[in-house]
């Protein structure tokens, strides 16, 4: 299975200058932007590990997700959450000969934690043998960094205050994150049951 992040979170929607806020840095000077870059690429970091620990896309963008067998006849788990809209169904065969699938014939079935892409109809289309489904689908909980849930916000506000404080450190534990930042995202975190059964 093979998840691909088909685009990337807009310039604009990342909150620079509420990070710059959080830091204390000075603002009015003539050289105030002069570490956005920097500060842009903490805030990527720290959403790129939050979304990793948690399975949830923060910001909405597009995706495509590849997977050679279904798990289940009528219904497949998807891979993250929350997932806003499927935008296409497509199986390829072992030829790269590619079938899109009538949307009318699957449903998205959205949840917090475990969004379902759902038959309409007996099952889901058959993948053949060597051959893959290619499912692209918008997930995030919105376009903009206003549409995070102010937890999740705060989270990724420490994390990158994290990186950036700690910047010259070359020594750093693989997976360490602040126990404040792990408080707030637990929740979040997908829970795992029926031993992973619908992943």
């Amino acid at each position: 299975m093979i998840l691909i992040e088909e685009t990337a979170v807009p310039q604009a929607a990342l909150p620079v200058e509420q990070f710059k806020a959080h830091l204390r840095l000075g603002t009015g000077f003539s050289d105030d932007d002069v570490q956005d870059a920097v500060l842009e690429s903490f805030l990527r970091a720290a959403l790129a590990t939050i979304e990793a620990r948690t399975g949830k896309i923060l910001i909405e963008r597009e995706f495509s997700w590849e997977l050679t067998r279904w798990r289940g006849v009528t219904e497949q788990a998807l891979p993250v959450a929350p997932v806003v809209l499927v935008l296409g169904l497509a199986i390829r065969n072992r030829m790269d000969d590619v079938t899109l699938i009538d949307p009318a014939s699957y449903r998205l079935v959205p949840d917090s934690q475990r969004p379902m892409l759902r038959a309409m109809g007996t099952s889901l289309p058959t993948i053949p043998r060597g051959g893959t489904a290619d499912i692209r689908f918008i997930a995030g909980f919105g376009a903009d960094w206003g549409a995070l849930p102010a937890d999740l916000g705060q989270a990724v506000l420490l994390l990158a205050a994290h990186f950036y404080e700690n910047r010259s450190e070359t020594a750093m534990a693989e997976g360490n994150i602040p126990f404040g930042v792990s408080s707030l995202i637990e929740r979040y975190r997908t829970v795992r049951i029926l031993g992973g059964r619908g992943r």
